[in-house]
């Protein structure tokens, strides 16, 4: 009888494992944003349809990419200050199934506002002196 427990235990653990490793009947990109950044690392999420209609995502172990142009690091890709180009072709499949590839362009961000934007400091700064030059209120 106790010889039946570890089996059963085993038989349960080697279960879990394939239904984890479970290949997605297709995959998509579903980006979360529109262009990528120069400067950081944009995550590209590639989402899975499995079986009963489930969309998950897709474990970067299980995907194999190439892109052209920029580092690729998992799920995401460093965009250098000095790139030229004005997108990345990224193309992606399930280690599974490489005969079911996925693609996309993705356009580099021309402009980035936030780089245009005052550091903090000097934000206070003119902040404090608004304060200071602010009309008095009259007395009644």
């Amino acid at each position: 009888m106790n010889l039946l427990r570890p089996i059963g235990l085993l038989l349960l653990a080697c279960t879990a494992g394939s239904a984890a490793a479970q290949t997605a009947d297709s995959i998509f990109f579903n980006l979360y944003t529109d262009s990528l950044k120069k400067g950081a690392w944009n995550y590209i999420n590639v989402d899975g349809l499995y079986g009963k209609g489930r969309i998950l995502p897709v474990p970067a172990r299980q995907l194999e990419w190439t892109i052209s142009g920029g580092t690729r690091d998992g799920n995401s890709i460093w965009i250098d200050w000095s790139f030229s180009a004005d997108s990345v072709v990224v193309e992606t499949w399930q280690r599974q199934r490489p005969d079911q590839p996925i693609r996309t362009i993705i356009w580099i961000k021309k402009e980035d506002l936030q780089l245009q934007a005052p550091l903090q400091d000097s934000l206070l700064q003119r902040l404090n002196e608004r304060n200071r030059r602010a009309p008095k209120k009259k007395k009644n």
